[in-house]
């Protein structure tokens, strides 16, 4: 009796799994039916806020749904992220993330779970670089006179960032190690009470994202140094990048911002979002309003899974010689 019960119950299941199968492939054909919801791991009104703001706006366009923007703050952007990374896997919940959350937080603080195999990168938006400044009581006006004081003070200046193990520490750390240089890092909560005590001249240089840091440049309240990427932003060609100096030939870093799923999502649904977010990235309106914000859209064509694992790599160097942790 007990083996008829079981042939019985394993037919059931067998039955169940294949009727499934066409739903999920209903349900992946008729993607989106409802709205779509992406969530950013900030309050309203920061960079990655306005990004996914943009980005919601366009896309719906393409997706032929409502977005709904939905504000999770608080962790440096992890809890939003996730969120994200627990959600069932429909392209119903997308994060646009910054790398802060995506792709550092994981490496320096143990008491956060999910990793980059949680979830699906579908692309990564834009970019930005960090830009160092100095106040006014540093006196300095350019990479090679800033080199040559800290060089030749080790441990008596500061730098500051809007907190440990944020991508603008991380550009800080990246500068000091190429150029061996000993500076102090002094960690904030937010950058506005960075940009307060860099006005203030509580302390001698800050590390900003270029959208945060060229307002206070071109108001004259601080001197802009360098970028941090490679070469020269093309927002900004008369800053230069801290490459062209040889003692920082090698820092190339910057903030950049990705749209992520759930892991395990129906590649045709992946698509049908990637297809999207590539029309949202080439729209004329969608540049021009990330341009107007200091950031520079991405090639769409650009292999996120592959760039993301690449920027890991890096991170992960500058977190192990810097011995970065929460």
């Amino acid at each position: 009796m007990s083996t008829l019960i079981l042939r019985r119950t394993l037919i059931a299941c067998g039955a169940a799994l294949l009727a499934a199968g066409p739903a999920m492939a209903d349900d992946a054909a008729s993607y989106p039916n409802k709205p779509v919801t992406i969530v950013v791991g900030y309050p309203a009104g920061g960079s990655t806020d306005l990004v996914g703001r943009l980005v919601a706006n366009e896309i719906e366009k393409h997706l032929g749904q409502t977005v709904i923007v939905e504000n999770l703050g608080g962790a440096g952007g992890a809890i939003g992220a996730q969120k994200v990374a627990n959600a069932k896997p429909d392209g119903y919940t997308l994060l646009v993330g910054a790398n802060n959350e995506i792709a550092i937080a994981n490496m320096i603080n143990k008491s956060i779970k999910y990793k980059i195999s949680d979830f699906t990168p579908i692309g990564v938006v834009a970019s930005q670089p960090m830009v160092l400044v100095a106040s006014q009581k540093a006196g300095v006006k350019n990479t090679e006179a800033f080199y040559q004081a800290v060089k030749a003070n080790p441990a008596k200046f500061s730098y500051g960032s809007s907190g440990v193990g944020t991508a603008l520490h991380l550009a800080g750390e990246m500068m000091k190690d190429q150029a061996q240089i000993d500076m102090q890092h002094v960690p904030y909560r937010g950058v506005p009470a960075l940009t307060n005590d860099v006005l203030g001249n509580n302390i001698e240089y800050g590390v900003f994202v270029l959208s945060s840091g060229l307002p206070l440049i071109k108001a004259g309240k601080v001197q802009a140094i360098a970028t941090t990427e490679a070469k020269r932003y093309a927002a900004t060609p008369d800053i230069p990048a801290l490459a062209e100096h040889p003692a920082f030939k090698n820092v190339d870093i910057n903030s950049w911002f990705a749209m992520m799923g759930p892991a395990n999502m129906p590649a045709p649904v992946v698509a049908k979002i990637k297809e999207a977010l590539n029309k949202t990235m080439a729209a004329p309106e969608f540049r021009k309003k990330m341009e107007d914000a200091g950031a520079q859209v991405m090639d769409s064509q650009i292999d996120a899974s592959q760039y993301i694992n690449g920027e890991i790599a890096k991170y992960q160097k500058i977190i192990d010689v810097a011995k970065i942790e929460l």
